[in-house]
Order: structure tokens, then C-alpha cells, then sequence
């Protein structure tokens, strides 16, 4: 009895032709995005005075409307496909990416008259897809327009060759009126040199119904088997690449035929006896020989994938998928990424002793076609037209520095200049590589220590958000190893293998490090050499390297009994190894001081935030999303400023009197760390980020008195200041502001050797603060009076009365006498 044939429920002769169609006719308006926000880019005069507003970035992506292009020039539909095969042709591109939205388009200008549903077709059997498509596009590819020449790569003119001998083959078959395919073409899965996958539909193109929201990995299940589906994790393993053969390519050591094997499973039986025609007749049974040249590979990478951890419910652990990456989408994912990672979902049997110990089971695996990157790296951002455009806007106010800083995780309350310290963090300074070899990092460590519930936890959590690359571990979670990297097994290959930890994982990125004094001695120790040079040095099991670890390092901290004591020195109370410490470019301590005025506003401010789930609006202040602070950081990124001579000898005088006040505190409880060298490149450091927050090729002295007055701000908050305070009037508090720039050398008069400082220098700093003009000039007048300063220049430098002066002086005359 013969079995019940079922027929197809699609024409699949009537879709090829459509895709045809397709391929040959479909014209699109509208430019790559990466064109589009280049020429958006290009349009917009960021560092000139003014802007063009002729060309408007969305007039290029705003549908049904003709886009205008610059200097009045519209653009001409294009073949987009067409175009695209040519390239391929003409071996440019090894890539067709079909684009759902666009075949969805091409399918609506037609209506319901054919009912061909192709996206429909292609979502719910994507694999089998790929072949009508791949059929589709052999019909249509266009002659190359390049010849081949000895510069062109080996396969290029081997498959050049096959294609020839495929179209004479074809024609003396049509002159012989023979309707079959000759055997002795070759397939055309070896004669393609293009890889074809499917783009998914966008839901901002997806219809109501189409369900095209990321799918998490536990919500993968049988339903998906074959389907086209996007699945939303984080990389956690990516191996090697290597090659996967496509088609293996035999040659019979008896008649010479050429005998083709495709592979289209993970495991497969090499062929042994030669099936030709000639050997068969013969009876001969020719051995085949494997010939490498002749076979096709595909470059192939294994990658884990795990759940997010928003997306595992209470009391279970993460899931895990597997990924195939085939082609062009290898080397596209590196561990720590967060994607969004299209493919088709499919089964693979197990085989061998596998089979035998897993019976009835199978796994199951994603084929990659399209690949999301969340959060991309700085230098493969695309850039925002209508972000450049709001920058510009507040660009030449000249407080950028101040709203970037309050863009910084605006729901905690307060630490303007943490905040302003963390801003340069994630911009960082200028990497500098010697002739000889030599590295001077130009990546900013900052530890911030202090009371329980100031916040630090919060802050680095978003720090490790808002950069691209950015991993948070906290101290009693983390092991030497885990941080740095460690020797496994590897389960494919069965080899020792180092596994990065979250160091590396951070590489060029910051890493976030919660609970730092809960770390033991000996695993701390392990991030000494990663804070300075900038590597890991590994030489375990027989595997001696050097691991790059590019990253800055952010460290929050507890003091030794969890709250500052104030009765002992704050050396007892950092409790952190010196060399540790001179590490770092910045070291915060944040206390939990009571204040009326600042912890009634500290209520108001965390009720509103749980009443509106936002952080209130100030007046004039301006708040940038994370998303356009990252495009600001990553323009900001792109230069390279230089410090010029008189701002160098400024520094240097900047330092020398840092070093003197450090041997005049050595004395004093104020004593907590040395000023060393690493304190001059951390200042540099600093300097280089304000400047690169203005876009600016030069360091000038405004940008080393502001990185000195960070430092200070930082070295300030770890004295004990009890004798001040909280409650002070606006002239006290000017005071102390005056007060600290001169000990930091902010505003100095020429190298500050004097000790002058420039009235309109410490002006615009006091104005920039928040106080008003008439303060300003009250306290100046109030503390003149007191004789604790005097003017001098004729009203243009400040200069501190010091009873050691005059004691110095006495002395200078009586050695004269």
C-alpha cells in the first residue's frame, strides 16, 4: 500500500520567482544608516561657531517623503540588491544579508492578490529558506565587472575557473537539446562565494501581531524548532575559530573524475570508493583521494550564551544556549557582550557513545544570522544626528563639565565632584607608547571609601552600565584567579586553556570592584600589576603569557570599623597597603557628616524619587540620557591633547609645592599617603580628560587647576575637620573655597612660587560655585579687614598674610645683621 502524499502548503516555484523579483526590482529611498549619521555627522560643525541647519538628519529616514540631500542634490532610488550582488561579484563583500523589512515592504506595495506570505514563509522555516533564496540569487548574480588578476586570492580565481566550466558545460548541454543537469557540474554550494542570512524584522517594522520582542533563553522551547527567532543573553564562552567544511572534494586515483561530497551535519563518513560512471563500468573500484584546495571551508565559532540576570525568576540559576556562527558573524562576540542574537533554532542528534549514554535525548543549538550589540565599544558607535545637535546646543555655554556631571546617575543626591571625578574616569587620558616600547597608562583609578548608605554602591553600578565595556564584582565574590585569569580544561578540545576573568573581561572598559577592603591580602595583590602596567602575567600548567587588561579600576570601600572614626588617623582608618594606594589617581572619602540644610535636602530629594520614580527637576539644570553620554564620551574619546611648555611648568611648580605640603602634614594627623610621581601622571591624567571634555588638542592651565582642585577636594575630605562647622555663612564658606585653591595652587599667578593667586581666576571659580557677586566681594573685604589677606597688582592678585612669613623674614635680616 502506497503512501499518502502530502502536498506543500506553499508554491514554492511561484516564491522563488518572487524572490527573483525581488532581488532584481526593489529600489530604496532610503540611505544605510551609517551613510545617513555620517553625512549628519559631517553637517554638523562641532567645533566651529555655528551650524547649518540646511540639512536636517531625519529628512534622509522619514518615510513616504522625498529625502533631501546637502547642497540641494536629491537622491536616486537605487537598486540596493542588485547593487549588492555586484559587489559580491566582484568579490568586494563575501556577505548577501536579506532584510526582512525590506521583503515586507516589497510584499505590501503588491497587496493580498498573491498570497505568497514570504516573511511569513521565511520566519516560520528559515532553513530551508536559505536555499530558495541561495538559488534565487545564483540566478540573478550579475557578470563581474572585475577581471581576475594575479593579485586576487587563490579561491577567487579557482572559483572564477569552476564558474566557466559550469556555463560551457551548460551550453553544450542546451545544443544537445539535453533537458537533465550533467553530472559533471559542480555543485553550486561550491561554486558560491557568498554567505546569505536573513536581517529580522524590526518592531519598529513589525506589524501588531508579529511578535519580534527578544526572546529570553527559557522562553526558547519546541514550539521555535526551525523558526527564525531572537533570543536576548550575554556571551560567556566564545571559542577559537576554525574552519568547518561545507563540501568535500575527492579525486579517484583511476579515472581522475573530480567527486563532490556536501556536509551539511557536524558529523559526517568520508566517501572511500569512487562512484563515477567510468569506475562503475569498469568495475574498478577506485580509492579517493581528499583533495584540501578543491574542498570549501567556512570559518565556524561555538558561543555560550546565559540569561540576564533580570530575566532568571527566584531561586533558579541562569540558562544557557549555544550559538553557531558561521562566515562573516564570527568574531563578532567577545565574552562579557550583551546581544541580541537572531538565528534559526535547530536540533542536533547526538551520535556515537554520546547517543549511547544520552538515549532518546537531543540538544539543541541557534544558527546565527544577525547579531545586536547593547552596549557597542566607543569606536563603533554610530553617531546620533539629534544627539549632536542637543550637545551643541549647551556646547558653548561653557558648563558642559557641570551638566555632564549631573547627567551622572541624577537620582543620588549630592557628590557633585565624585561625580565630576567619575565623569573623567569614563573619558580618560591619552595612552602613551615609547619608541622603546615603554607604556604610560592613560586610563584613571579611582577608590572611593566611606559611610554605609552614601551611595558608592549605586554609583558604580552605573558607572559598569553606562560604559561599553563594564564589569561590577564585589571583594568577598572575587578570588585572585576569578579576577585575573584561570587554567581549565577546555570540554571541545580537551586542552589546557585560560579562561579570562573580570579584568580581562573589562579590557578597554571599567571594572568595578564593590566591597574592596573585604578582599584578602593575597588576592588584592593580584590587581598591583594591573593598575600600573596595564597586563597580567600568567605562568601556570605550562602556559606563560601576558594578558592584556586595558581597564580603569573602580573601588569602593569601607573604613576599618565600617564607619570613619575620627579619633584616629586616617591611615588606620583606610586600612589599605601603600602601594596600593599610590595607585590610585583619586582617592574619595565620603563621610556622613549631619547638617541640617543637607540632610533635609537629602530627604526631599530621596521622596521625590520614590514618589515620581524620577529624579526632580532643577531649575537651569540640564540632564543628558546615558545613551547621550556615551555618544559625547565617544566623540570626546577621538583626540589626542598635547601639554604644551607653560602649562608643563606650571604643573611642575604644582608639584613641587605638593611635595611641601606633604613633609609639612608628615607631622600632623592630616598625613594619610605620599605625593609621588603617580600623583604628577594622575594630575596629567586628569588635565587630559578636561580637555578632551572640550574637545580641545591642548591642555591649559584652567584644566590642571581644576584636575589639582579634584585632587585636593579628595585629599580634603580625609581630614578630620571637626573644628569646622557645618552650618557657615556665605563669607566662611568662601573662605574655605579661596583657602583650598591656594594650597592646591589652583589660580596661581604665573608658576605660584609667589603664592599670589589671581583675583579673577578665584572669581570665576566662587561665581561658578553658586554664590553671588556681592558675596564674593564681602568676604573679600571681611578678611582683608581681619588681616588675613591682603590685595596686591593693584586689585588683581590675593596674597595670604602667614605669620611664618614674617617669622622668616626676622630671620633673613638677622642673618644679614
Amino acid at each position: 500500500m502506497a503512501l499518502l502524499t502530502f502536498r506543500a502548503p506553499v508554491d514554492y516555484a511561484a516564491q522563488q520567482t518572487a524572490f527573483e523579483d525581488f532581488l532584481l526590482n526593489y529600489k530604496s529611498t532610503q540611505t544605510d544608516l551609517d551613510l545617513a549619521a555620517t553625512d549628519a555627522f559631517q553637517d554638523l560643525n562641532i567645533d566651529g561657531d555655528s551650524t547649518s541647519d540646511e540639512y536636517d538628519f531625519m529628512d534622509d529616514v522619514a518615510g513616504g517623503k522625498e529625502a533631501r540631500r546637502p547642497n540641494g542634490q536629491h537622491q536616486e532610488p537605487r537598486r540596493k540588491y542588485m547593487d549588492m550582488l555586484q559587489k559580491v561579484a566582484d568579490r568586494s563583500i563575501n556577505e548577501v544579508t536579506i532584510e526582512l523589512d525590506d521583503l515586507d515592504n516589497y510584499e505590501k506595495s503588491f497587496g493580498e492578490q498573491f498570497g505568497l506570505r514570504l516573511v511569513d514563509s521565511i520566519e516560520r522555516n528559515a532553513k530551508h529558506y536559505i536555499n530558495v533564496l541561495s538559488q534565487a540569487v545564483d540566478k540573478v548574480m550579475p557578470k563581474e565587472t572585475k577581471e581576475i588578476s594575479f593579485k586576487d586570492d587563490v579561491l577567487d580565481i579557482i572559483m572564477s575557473q569552476r564558474e566557466k566550466r559550469n556555463e560551457s558545460v551548460m551550453m553544450a548541454a542546451e545544443n544537445e537539446l539535453d533537458a537533465s543537469q550533467p553530472e559533471s557540474i559542480f555543485p553550486a554550494e561550491l561554486t558560491r562565494r557568498y554567505t546569505l542570512v536573513f536581517k529580522p524584522i524590526t518592531p519598529a517594522g513589525a506589524d501588531s501581531d508579529r511578535n519580534t520582542k527578544a526572546l529570553a533563553v527559557r522562553n526558547v522551547r519546541g514550539e521555535h524548532l526551525g523558526h527564525l527567532i531572537t533570543v536576548r543573553g550575554i556571551a560567556t564562552r566564545v571559542s577559537d575559530v576554525k574552519p568547518s567544511v561545507q563540501v568535500n572534494a575527492y579525486t579517484c586515483d583511476r579515472c581522475g573524475c573530480e567527486i563532490f561530497q556536501p556536509v551539511t551535519s557536524k558529523q559526517f563518513t568520508p566517501m572511500t570508493e569512487c562512484p563515477s560512471d567510468e569506475c562503475r563500468q569498469n568495475n574498478s573500484k577506485g580509492q579517493l583521494f581528499l583533495s584540501t584546495r578543491a574542498s570549501k571551508f567556512l570559518p565556524f565559532q561555538e558561543v555560550k550564551i546565559q540569561e540576564m540576570a533580570d530575566q532568571v525568576p527566584v531561586g533558579h540559576i541562569p540558562r544557557q544556549l549555544t550559538v553557531h556562527c558561521h562566515g562573516t558573524l564570527t568574531r563578532q562576540m567577545n565574552p562579557g557582550d550583551v546581544i541580541d542574537v537572531a538565528g534559526i533554532f535547530l536540533p542536533t542528534p547526538y551520535t556515537g557513545f554520546k547517543a549511547i549514554r544520552a538515549g532518546l535525548l537531543t540538544d539543541t543549538y541557534l544558527e546565527a544570522q544577525h547579531v545586536n550589540q547593547h552596549k557597542k565599544a566607543y569606536d563603533d558607535l554610530v553617531f546620533d544626528a539629534r544627539t549632536f545637535r542637543r550637545i551643541e546646543q549647551y556646547k558653548h555655554s561653557g558648563h558642559m563639565y557641570e551638566y555632564l556631571s549631573r547627567s551622572i546617575a541624577p537620582e543620588i543626591y549630592g557628590h557633585l565632584d565624585v561625580k565630576k571625578a567619575l565623569l573623567l574616569l569614563l573619558i580618560g587620558g591619552v595612552t602613551k607608547e615609547m619608541g622603546d616600547g615603554m607604556r604610560i597608562r592613560g586610563d584613571i583609578n579611582i577608590c572611593l571609601m566611606g559611610d554605609p548608605g552614601v551611595a558608592k554602591s549605586q554609583l558604580l553600578k552605573y558607572i559598569s552600565k553606562v560604559a561599553p565595556r563594564g564589569v561590577y564584582t564585589t571583594g568577598r565574590g572575587s578570588s585572585g584567579v576569578g579576577l585575573t585569569a584561570a587554567v581549565m580544561r577546555d570540554p571541545v578540545t580537551d586542552e589546557m586553556v585560560l579562561e579570562g576573568g573580570a579584568l580581562v573581561l573589562a579590557d578597554n572598559g571599567i571594572c568595578c570592584i564593590d566591597e574592596f577592603d573585604k578582599m584578602d591580602d593575597g588576592d588584592r595583590t593580584a590587581i598591583h600589576e594591573v593598575m600600573e602596567q596595564q597586563t597580567i602575567s600568567i605562568s601556570k600548567a605550562g602556559i606563560t603569557t601576558s594578558l592584556n587588561a586595558r581597564t580603569s579600576i573602580l573601588a569602593a570601600a569601607n573604613p576599618l570599623y565600617g564607619r570613619y572614626n575620627p579619633r584616629i588617623s586616617p591611615v588606620d582608618n583606610i586600612n589599605l597597603p601603600a602601594a596600593l594606594l599610590s595607585r590610585f589617581d583619586v582617592l574619595f572619602l565620603m563621610l556622613d557628616t549631619p547638617s541640617r540644610e543637607a540632610d533635609e535636602e537629602l530627604a526631599q530629594h530621596v521622596t521625590y524619587v520614590h514618589m515620581n520614580n524620577k529624579h526632580p527637576e532643577k531649575a537651569g539644570g540640564v540632564v543628558f540620557t546615558p545613551h547621550e553620554v556615551r555618544q559625547y564620551i565617544a566623540q570626546a574619546r577621538s583626540w589626542r591633547p598635547v601639554v604644551p611648555k607653560e602649562v608643563s611648568e606650571y604643573m611642575v611648580g604644582a608639584y613641587v609645592r605638593m611635595r611641601q605640603q606633604q613633609k609639612r602634614d608628615e607631622g600632623g594627623k592630616k598625613h594619610f599617603t605620599h605625593t609621588s610621581p603617580r600623583t604628577l601622571l594622575g594630575i596629567l591624567r586628569l588635565s587630559q580628560a578636561l580637555a578632551r571634555l572640550r574637545f580641545s588638542s591642548q591642555v591649559v592651565t584652567d584644566d590642571v587647576d581644576e584636575a589639582l582642585r579634584l585632587v585636593e577636594v579628595s585629599k580634603a575630605s580625609l581630614y578630620n575637620d571637626s573644628q569646622q562647622v557645618s552650618d557657615q555663612n556665605p563669607s566662611s564658606k568662601i573662605y574655605n573655597l579661596v583657602r583650598a585653591m591656594k594650597d592646591s595652587g589652583a589660580a596661581a599667578v604665573g608658576d605660584g612660587s609667589r603664592g599670589e593667586l589671581s583675583i579673577r581666576k578665584v572669581r570665576e571659580r566662587i561665581i561658578a560655585k553658586g554664590f553671588t557677586e556681592d558675596q564674593f566681594n564681602q568676604a573679600l573685604d571681611e578678611y582683608a579687614l581681619l588681616d588675613v589677606w591682603q590685595t596686591a597688582a593693584e586689585g588683581t592678585s590675593l596674597v595670604f598674610i602667614e605669620s611664618g612669613d614674617e617669622d622668616a623674614d626676622m630671620d633673613d635680616a638677622d642673618d644679614i645683621l
